[in-house]
């Protein structure tokens, strides 16, 4: 399988140096030249696989070959060590045809985990066979980073610095990633919101010259392998609920449009997916864009859901680039046009095809607190904030006797102050994770200036 860019304009690569780079040098995202697809027969004979069995027949056909297949296997089993259920997810029967799926079950509490210990192991294997050394750059809205930090912590060819929004994740988040010491790990708090990191992240591996000659890598959502990974969860929640021989529809609660881009990916290669509905918080540029085919900028809000507080959703633009033909060359000119103009909208044809399958909702931060309250006393159930905007948009799509699944993208304990304000009921952290808030940190505080934050990475990556 080989993989190109979504703006037509940088080199074609192999799935191994899509794994360990970042965006593509014209400044767009890798993704495959065609989509496996399996038929649904060979899907429905997949019903009962443990999840590293089916997940290295969902993955396989997206590597080609570059890694054995033993070794495969073993890197989406080691992927899976951490997770404290057996099957690394959860599903619990809220009603008869309404579920949540917790993928939450992981080292650091957050869905992220699942693509992020797998893309921990594959990085580490690809590195050391071919004995080169990376430097990752992230930037996280609050649980990408703690996850790509579990996931990455011991590798020995891997330096990782993360940056995020000063004051604007949640305490647990922060302490998440703050309190991990080992020397191969930085965290760099930014006074601005993640949308700015996010860019200089961005504006960084669209000119990489700054580190000299050492190689740069992503394990934000902009990297393929995440997205892989998050497409299993959905074949196996399928074929849980179903076998195959129905439909399923989904609630994701998205900023970055990954999670759910996974859904999309997986009714492309043949999995019977019905709707997909996005649920965001006030940060609602998906919300117009799915709502209104306006996909404008605005300001950033900070809300009581912070992981989705974003305005410029990194996998729209796979999106389009899968929605338009994989013509690099009109994405270019749009992702352009919409960076100078901070407004994209799309032809009526391709707007009705995006929203025969995606639908979205939106809540603002009294919506989530009365979310939390309403789920909790008629389900005696916990929601995170974020999980509250999927149960909302479920809500507001669910048809009687068709299966509704909301992912629950956090556990309830990373946000313990709006929980215990919605329902009186403090969320406990797990054993795992226990003195947490009390361990020492290491993080330092840099202003809004890409230079000086260039100007660090290098210095500490020699």
């Amino acid at each position: 399988m080989k993989y190109i860019s979504t703006r037509g304009q940088a080199e074609i690569k192999s799935f191994n140096d899509v794994v360990t780079s970042g965006l593509a040098s014209d400044g767009g995202l890798y993704c495959p030249v065609s989509m496996p697809f399996f038929e649904i027969d060979v899907i429905k004979s997949w019903k009962g696989l443990p999840y590293h069995e089916l997940a290295f027949r969902v993955i396989k056909p997206f590597i080609s070959g570059e890694i054995p297949d033993e070794d495969l296997k073993k890197i989406i089993k080691d992927g899976t060590k951490n997770f404290v259920v057996d099957n690394v997810t959860r599903l619990v029967k809220l009603e008869e045809d309404y579920h949540i799926l917790e993928l939450f079950h992981g080292p650091t509490l957050a869905f992220k985990d699942i693509a992020l210990q797998f893309l921990g192991k594959l990085q580490d294997y690809i590195l050391t066979k071919t004995n080169q050394d990376i430097v990752i750059i992230g930037a996280t809205s609050g649980d990408t980073g703690s996850a790509a930090i579990e996931g990455v912590k011991d590798c020995k060819h891997i330096t990782l610095f993360m940056l995020h929004p000063d004051d604007k994740i949640s305490t647990i988040q922060r302490h998440q990633m703050t309190t991990v010491l080992n020397p191969n790990i930085h965290n760099i708090a930014v006074s601005t919101y993640f949308d700015d990191c996010q860019d200089m992240v961005k504006e960084m591996f669209k000119h990489p010259e700054f580190m000299k000659g050492i190689r740069l890598s992503a394990v934000n959502s902009i990297n393929w392998a995440r997205i892989v990974a998050q497409i299993v969860y959905y074949f196996q929640t399928v074929l849980a609920l179903t076998g195959a021989e129905e439909p399923v529809s989904f609630s994701v609660p998205s900023g970055n449009l990954g999670d759910v881009f996974g859904g999309y990916l997986a009714k492309k290669m043949g999995l019977p997916v019905d709707l997909l509905i996005v649920s965001t918080n006030e940060n609602d540029i998906l919300h117009r864009f799915f709502s209104k085919n306006d996909y404008s900028k605005q300001s950033v809000k900070s809300t009581v859901a912070p992981s989705m507080d974003i305005q410029i959703s990194s996998n729209f633009e796979r999106l389009m680039f899968f929605e338009h033909n994989f013509d690099g060359n009109l994405i270019n000119k749009k992702m352009l046009k919409f960076r100078d103009e901070g407004h994209l909208e799309v032809d009526d044809d391709t707007y009705k095809r995006i929203t025969s399958t995606f639908k979205s909702a939106c809540a603002n931060d009294a919506d989530i607190r009365a979310e939390i309250e309403r789920v909790y006393k008629k389900y005696n159930y916990i929601v995170c904030p974020h999980t509250a905007t999927g149960t909302i948009a479920a809500e507001k799509y669910r048809v009687k006797g068709r299966k509704m699944v909301v992912l629950a993208t956090a556990h309830p304990s990373k946000f313990p102050d709006v929980v215990t304000e919605s329902i009186n009921v403090h969320p406990d952290l797990p054993p795992h994770l226990e003195g947490l808030l009390s361990k020492p940190e290491k993080y330092l505080k840099i202003p809004n200036d890409i230079d000086l934050i260039k100007n660090y990475i290098y210095q500490n990556s020699l």
